[in-house]
């Protein structure tokens, strides 16, 4: 059965994040739901760095294996689901997971990453809030006076 699925209509649906980067890690792509999230328009992203998202205390870590990926080809994160603390255009703090798949030339040359990111932020500060609790819950039992 062929199709003629509307790829660009499907990128701008979705409810999650789709961020592209070329080689150079230039922002290329940032759908609606990009916008929504980390509130840059798209004429605001495209062609920014991804510095524009990313703590800065993280963003030297970044870059080096962002470049070791793109010179080699390989991610070790090609089916993880990474958890990472992201930052908005008003400076918010934020917690983020994502997956990213690499899409190369013809010739095999990484050509850009895509990242597909949903904001985890409430779920986060949740499992921090019972992890509190459960150590709390546990220090009591081991000294209930």
């Amino acid at each position: 059965m062929e199709t003629t699925l509307d790829l660009g209509a499907v990128v701008s649906a979705v409810g999650d994040a789709v961020v592209a980067c070329d080689a150079s890690g230039a922002i290329v792509l940032w759908n609606a739901a990009a916008e929504r999230l980390f509130s840059y328009r798209k004429s605001e992203a495209l062609g920014q760095s991804l510095d524009i998202i990313i703590p800065q205390r993280l963003q030297q870590r970044h870059w080096d294996g962002y470049h070791k990926t793109m010179e080699t080809g390989h991610t070790k994160y090609g089916h993880d689901v990474l958890r990472m603390p992201a930052v908005d255009k008003y400076g918010r703090d934020m917690s983020i997971a994502f997956t990213v798949a690499m899409l190369n030339k013809p010739d095999g040359v990484p050509e850009y990453i895509v990242s597909i990111i949903r904001d985890e932020t409430a779920r986060f500060k949740k499992d921090r809030e019972l992890r509190k609790r459960l150590a709390e819950v546990e220090a009591q039992l081991k000294d209930p006076s």
